[in-house]
């Protein structure tokens, strides 16, 4: 690709071009009936678009940073993660106390598959795209940080708008939040993946899969 389709590519115009078809009219159109193989499509190639996009305009290279504070961020996680683990096994409980740990219990080896697949396929490419290219790509999207955060937040619960549940988005929105401060504390895609994976994962195991649309 030549480097003056790189500038372009790199213009407000098409930057806030490219954040309005990607963030909010292709996950709107995921809400309505029409092929699923269409939908599919549509998500692969706009996937592909937003790797092109990171590695050969925005020149981020695929590697683990050499140098992760990991003591902070596992201070950080774990505290948080007492936090949902009281709120959500609570909420369990008083909702449905039979769906407490159902699945890890009754369904083991579905919990391992429903984890790997998730995080791997799942929770991985969000990240990328929610985290490391929104960050990387829309800098100057909103000038105040709270509100530039709040938006990343916005965005990740109207990805999740196909679900049609309006638990799954207070929760995305509120994870958005989250995971958005973490990117932007440490910079990596790495510990915002091993920090969504460890909240999803756990929302499942609790017993929260079927409100969120989990297999079971």
């Amino acid at each position: 690709m030549t480097p003056l389709l790189h500038y372009n590519m790199n213009t407000l115009k098409y930057k806030n071009l490219e954040c309005l078809i990607i963030f909010v009219i292709i996950p709107i159109s995921f809400v309505f009936n029409y092929s699923p193989w269409v939908k599919l499509a549509v998500g692969v190639l706009g996937f592909v678009y937003v790797i092109y996009v990171i590695t050969a305009v925005e020149k981020l290279p695929f590697k683990i940073a050499k140098r992760i504070h990991w003591m902070p961020f596992v201070k950080s996680v774990c505290i948080k993660f007492i936090i949902i683990a009281a709120i959500t096994t609570a909420f369990v409980w008083d909702a449905n106390k039979d769906l407490l740990f159902n699945v890890l219990v009754n369904k083991p080896k579905l919990w391992v598959f429903i984890v790997f697949v998730y995080s791997v396929f799942s929770v991985y490419p969000q990240e990328l795209l929610y985290r490391t290219f929104y960050f990387k790509r829309y800098p100057n999207l909103v000038e105040n940080k709270v509100l530039y955060v709040v938006l990343n937040a916005f965005l990740f619960a109207l990805a999740h708008l196909f679900f049609k549940n309006m638990l799954v988005l207070v929760l995305t929105f509120l994870g958005g939040i989250v995971f958005a401060l973490t990117y932007q504390n440490t910079k990596s895609t790495l510990l915002v993946t091993i920090e969504h994976a460890i909240y999803g994962c756990w929302l499942f195991t609790v017993g929260m899969g079927d409100m969120l649309g989990f297999p079971s």
